[in-house]
C-alpha cells in the first residue's frame, strides 16, 4: 500500500516528495534543502523547499498514513505507547517555538524547540507514530507572533502533557492496538494526563518524582521516598528490564501498592508503585506509578518500564541518520511536514527491519 497515495492534487508535489524521502534515507552529511536537493539531482533546492513550504498538502494526513503503516507492520495487541520530548538548538527568534528551554541533550537552558514525540513499540520493533511542537507562553502570547510563524490562529497554550492527550486521543480514536502507555517522569508527574488515563481505563507504568502525592493507609499523607525508606530488605528483587546496546539492564527492584492522593484508579486496576535501584549505586533510585489491571504480574510491568528507552533511541536514530533536527524551515506548515516526512522514512527502516528474514512482504512505504 502507498503510504502518501492521494495525498498531492498533482503529480510534480508527489515526485519532489518521494525524492525528499529518498534523500533523508540516504547517507547525506546535512539533510537540508540544499543539500537533499544536490543528492536527489536537483539543481537547486527551489522543488523541496516549495514541497515543504508552497504546495497544497496535509501533514496531518501524513501522519495519520504513517502510524497506520507502523501498526500494519509493526503493530501487535501487547504494543506499548512511549511519550517523550527532545530539543532542537535553534539561532535567533524567528523559527516556530523557539525559547530559552531546558534541552535534554545538554542539561542546561538552550534557546531550542521542544517536540513531544510518541512511538509505538512491540517484538517486532518500535518508530514514531505522531509529533507535536510545544509553543511557550512567549509564543502564544504573542498573536502577531505566531501569525508571522503560520501558528494557526485557534491555537492557544497547551502544556507538554495536554499535547501527549491529544496524540493518546488520536490513537485511541484510530484503533492502535496496545495494552501500555509509558514516559519519563516530565509526563508522570502530570495530574491531567493520568487522569486521561483512568478515565480511558489504559494501562501505563511512568516515572514519577520523589514528591508525588501519596495517601498512607490509615489517611495520612506519603510520598515515594517515604515509601522507599519502609521497604524491607528482603523485598527487593533484582530484574531486567530489557536489553540494552551493552546486554541486559539489571536493577533491582521492590512493588508497593500505594493510593494516589486524589486519583483512584480504573474499575478493576490498581496503582502499585515500582522502586527501581541502581546495582552499581543503590544510591540512584527511580520512582515508576503503574496503574494496570489487577492483579498483574509484577515483572511485566518492569518490561513495560524498561520499554521507554525505546523512545529515546528513535529520537536518536532521527536525529542521527534522518535529518530530524537539520530542518532549515521556520514556519508552522514546513516544521510539520518535515517532520512528518522524516517519521516516515524512520517508519520505513523499522518496518525493514522487521521484515528480514521473513517470507511474507511488508506492505509498501513507496511515497507516492
Amino acid at each position: 500500500e502507498r503510504v502518501a497515495a492521494g495525498l498531492f492534487t498533482r503529480p510534480e508535489p508527489g515526485a519532489t516528495f518521494a525524492d525528499l524521502v529518498r534523500g533523508l534515507l540516504a547517507d547525506v552529511p546535512r539533510k537540508n534543502s540544499w543539500q537533499l536537493a544536490e543528492h536527489v539531482g536537483h539543481g537547486s533546492a527551489y522543488r523541496l523547499e516549495w514541497l515543504l513550504g508552497g504546495a497544497k498538502w496535509d501533514a496531518d494526513a501524513l501522519r495519520d498514513r504513517v502510524r497506520d503503516y507502523v501498526v500494519a507492520t509493526l503493530g501487535a495487541e501487547d504494543g506499548v505507547l512511549i511519550a517523550d520530548d527532545t530539543q532542537v538548538i535553534k539561532k535567533g527568534d524567528k523559527s516556530v517555538g523557539v525559547a530559552p528551554q531546558h534541552c535534554g541533550a545538554t542539561g542546561q537552558t538552550e534557546n531550542c524547540q521542544v517536540l513531544p514525540m510518541l512511538s509505538y513499540a512491540s517484538v517486532r520493533g518500535h518508530a514514531f507514530i505522531d509529533r507535536a511542537l510545544y509553543l511557550p507562553r512567549r509564543w502564544t502570547d504573542d498573536p502577531q507572533r505566531c501569525a508571522a510563524a503560520g501558528v494557526p490562529a485557534e491555537r492557544g497554550f497547551l502544556t507538554k502533557p495536554q499535547l501527549v492527550i491529544d496524540m493518546l486521543d488520536r490513537a485511541l480514536h484510530a484503533g492502535v492496538p496496545f495494552r501500555y502507555f509509558t514516559a519519563d517522569s516530565g509526563y508522570g508527574r502530570d495530574p491531567g494526563l493520568r487522569a486521561r488515563c483512568h478515565t480511558a481505563a489504559l494501562a501505563y507504568v511512568m516515572a514519577v518524582p520523589v514528591d508525588l502525592p501519596l495517601v498512607e493507609a490509615a489517611g495520612g499523607a506519603t510520598r515515594p521516598d517515604r515509601v522507599l525508606a519502609a521497604v524491607p530488605n528482603a523485598v527487593w528483587e533484582r530484574r531486567s528490564c530489557g536489553a540494552g546496546t551493552k546486554g541486559e539492564r539489571y536493577y533491582d527492584w521492590a512493588a508497593v501498592a500505594v493510593t494516589v492522593k486524589d486519583q483512584p484508579p480504573a474499575d478493576g486496576h490498581a496503582h502499585t508503585l515500582l522502586i527501581r535501584r541502581s546495582v552499581a549505586d543503590p544510591s540512584e533510585i527511580e520512582f515508576f506509578l503503574a496503574h494496570a489491571p489487577d492483579p498483574t504480574p509484577i515483572p511485566e510491568l518492569i518490561a513495560v518500564a524498561g520499554m521507554r528507552w525505546k523512545i529515546e533511541e528513535n529520537n536518536g536514530q532521527g536525529k542521527d541518520l534522518l535529518g530530524l533536527d537539520q530542518y532549515q524551515v521556520r514556519k508552522w506548515t514546513p516544521w510539520h511536514r518535515h517532520v512528518s516526512a522524516c517519521m516516515l522514512a524512520h517508519a520505513f527502516l523499522a518496518a525493514t527491519r522487521a521484515g528480514l528474514g521473513k517470507d511474507q512482504p511488508l506492505p509498501q512505504a513507496t511515497a507516492c
